[in-house]
Formats: C-alpha cells, sequence, structure tokens
C-alpha cells in the first residue's frame, strides 16, 4: 500500500504581533493536518520574532492524502499563568505538492515565507516554512524508517574531543617520531 509522507520544516517567524503586556513574549506553533496535531518546542520572542529551526512529519496512506487539503500553523504566545494565547496563523494549501510528490515519488520546496493571518483577516509578519512531500510504498518507507532511526542514533562528537583530536594526533606522532630516532641509533 502507497504511503505518504509529508516532512515539515518550521524555520522562524518575523514581524509578529506582540500579545503581552508584560514581559517578553514565548511563542510556539501548533501545526494541524488531517487528524494529527504537533506542537512545537518554545521559542523566546525578540522584537517580535520568533526562531524555531524544528522538523515534524505527518504519514498516511495515500488515499488519505487525496482528502487532506491543507496543513495548518497557528501560532501561540503563552501568556504569565496559561497557555494559549492566540498570536495567529497560517494555512498552506498542499493540492500541488502532494500531486507532484505522488507523480515523481519525491516533491521539496524550499523554506520560504508565508504570511501570518490574524483575528481580524489581516495580515501581521510571515512564518518561514518547508516542506518535503515523499510517496512510498511498504518497503520504501522500511528502508527510509532504518535510515531516519539511524540518523538519529547517531551520537554527536563533542567540541571539545573534536579540538583534542589535532593536538593528540601530534603529540603521537612526534613520540612516534622520537621512537624510531632512538631505534635507528641503536642499530
Amino acid at each position: 500500500m502507497k504511503r505518504g509522507i509529508l516532512e515539515v520544516f518550521l524555520v522562524d517567524a518575523h514581524g509578529i504581533t506582540h500579545t503581552n503586556f508584560i514581559g517578553s513574549p514565548v511563542y510556539y506553533v501548533l501545526l494541524q493536518c488531517g487528524t494529527k496535531e504537533y506542537r512545537s518546542k518554545m521559542s523566546k520572542g525578540d522584537n517580535d520574532n520568533a526562531l524555531w529551526n524544528q522538523k515534524f512529519v505527518f504519514d498516511f496512506p495515500m488515499s488519505q492524502w487525496k482528502k487532506l487539503t491543507h496543513i495548518k500553523f497557528r501560532i501561540m504566545d503563552k501568556e504569565l499563568f496559561k497557555d494559549g494565547g492566540f498570536v495567529g496563523e497560517t494555512m498552506i494549501h498542499l493540492g500541488g505538492i502532494v500531486t507532484e510528490g505522488r507523480d515523481r515519488g519525491c516533491m521539496e520546496t524550499k523554506p520560504a515565507p508565508y504570511n501570518v493571518v490574524l483575528d481580524d483577516n489581516t495580515f501581521k509578519g510571515q512564518l518561514k516554512i518547508g516542506l518535503r512531500f515523499i510517496a512510498t510504498d511498504k518497503s520504501q518507507r522500511k528502508a527510509w524508517e532504518v535510515k531516519m532511526e539511524a540518523k538519529n542514533r547517531e551520537e554527536p562528537i563533542s567540541p571539545i574531543l573534536n579540538l583534542m583530536k589535532l593536538p593528540l594526533l601530534r603529540f603521537l606522532l612526534y613520540c612516534f617520531r622520537k621512537t624510531n630516532k632512538y631505534q635507528l641509533k641503536e642499530n
């Protein structure tokens, strides 16, 4: 059975409405596509800007993708004692990317700005989002899952260890040269 995977890359927001009267805003985004919903991490607002750099994956059977028309992004602001101060929303229609992805096997759009719509249907600010749609059958999906699991299991190398590698290699090379000089002199 064919399936479709939509990868959504939530980059940042610029020029969005600041809804807090006191203190700096803390923004998060609710992503909704069909029956699945995700919540992004919190991002401190800086002059009505926010940065997330977060990836989300929506996976549905291809028959269901034909019925899904859009993905909705609701930008929320964490209030002092509660969640959920509505900032604005962006809706992206998926017809083109799903159709092209189904025909080609994969379709990708680079992160681009989309207008943020306020409660009164005016625009203020932009949300930068990138999309990739992958059409797979069961065997391709298993290979993709294995690849993603392996990628997620890779442990990052410590920056300190990276800095230590070069001097350590130089030191070992120096020691190796010294021992070779002494061995040559003895013979």
